[in-house]
């Protein structure tokens, strides 16, 4: 089979943090693998007419915190001639991040593989869609009436609410009932009303961390990355402070990713992250799921390699057929 090329669709490559960036790991392990590797961000993009296409750099990554990458000249190509593209953007999910999505769904019609399929990341909202999974998940709300939340608390007594479109543990709040902050809590959330937010019964077992699984074409890797929130905050984000280990999959983790693993990859979900607290699933991560340092780190798992492994023998089954 000839040489795969490989574009990724990121944010500026200069401002990551390399020793922990999941992105890069790919990167590193396409290359290893001999990829050619194409680097755009959103503003290297356009649709011409009908046909996809970008003002691709040739990219080269190293191991290196000091010096992780370095650019060709700009080339503009049709992005259907590549045979993998990495939709790996962070959020917020906005209309931009949209929009680009309908440049890649072009360029997956012309012949690229676009990881994730850009129709699965305008469908799958990260918190709205455990509403597919009820029989996982706590209990939840997804409203924009203040009443409604409110009643919400009355009945669970404690609940953690947020955003449908934040990350990273960004105004995530713990509300108790008889909280006097619960009202402003909720008006902040949504807009006096008018945007939709996210409650859920609160999960006591998030003390013992807020576990992270990814899974590789709808299958969980070999360890859970469980993150722990520090003694002064509720929240299990690693950027917000929590500290990191691994743990085995229990037996109740297999179970919730043998009921989302199936329709994640029917629906074109190559790599996913799914959050779990307890024996609940809470977030169902399709974007730009992290985590690949972290488990290579502390459990020698090499996801990335996986990744780059499952994604060459789709791109020579495509070839064969």
């Amino acid at each position: 089979m000839s040489q795969i090329r490989l574009g990724i669709v990121m944010d500026p490559i200069a401002s990551i943090a390399p020793a922990k960036d999941s992105s890069l790991a790919m990167l590193l392990a396409a290359q290893a693998r001999g990829f050619e590797l194409q680097y755009f961000e959103q503003r290297d993009l356009r649709l011409l007419g009908s046909e996809a296409s970008g003002q691709g750099r040739r990219l080269t990554v190293t191991d290196s915190l000091d010096n992780w990458f370095s650019l060709g000249e700009a080339q503009d190509m049709p992005l259907g001639d590549l045979d993998i593209i990495l939709m790996r953007k962070d959020p917020p999910f906005d209309m931009e991040y949209v929009y680009t999505t309908y440049v890649l769904e072009r360029a997956a019609e012309a012949g690229a593989m676009v990881v994730n399929a850009p129709r699965a990341l305008r469908d799958i909202n990260e918190k709205a869609f455990t509403a597919w999974f009820p029989e996982c998940c706590p209990e939840t709300l997804v409203s924009r009436s203040i009443p409604q939340l409110r009643d919400f608390l009355s009945i669970h007594q404690r609940i953690a609410v947020k955003p449908l479109d934040g990350m990273g543990g960004k105004s995530v709040f713990v509300v108790a009932a008889g909280d006097n902050n619960a009202n402003v809590i909720f008006e902040t959330l949504t807009t006096d009303g008018t945007r939709f937010a996210m409650a859920q019964r609160y999960i006591p077992e998030i003390s013992d961390g807020d576990k992270r699984i990814l899974l590789i074409d709808g299958e969980p890797v070999g360890a859970v990355l469980a993150r722990i929130p520090p003694p002064d905050d509720n929240r299990g984000n690693l950027v917000m402070g929590a500290r990191a280990e691994t743990r085995p999959l229990s037996d109740r983790d297999r179970w919730i990713c043998a009921q989302v693993g199936p329709v994640l990859r029917e629906r074109g979900v190559s790599f996913a992250g799914l959050d779990v607290i307890g024996d609940y699933l809470t977030e169902v991560n399709v974007t730009s799921p992290t985590g690949i340092r972290e488990l290579a780190k502390l459990a020698g798992l090499d996801v990335a390699g996986q990744l780059m492994e499952s994604l060459a023998q789709q791109v020579a089954a495509k070839a064969a057929a």
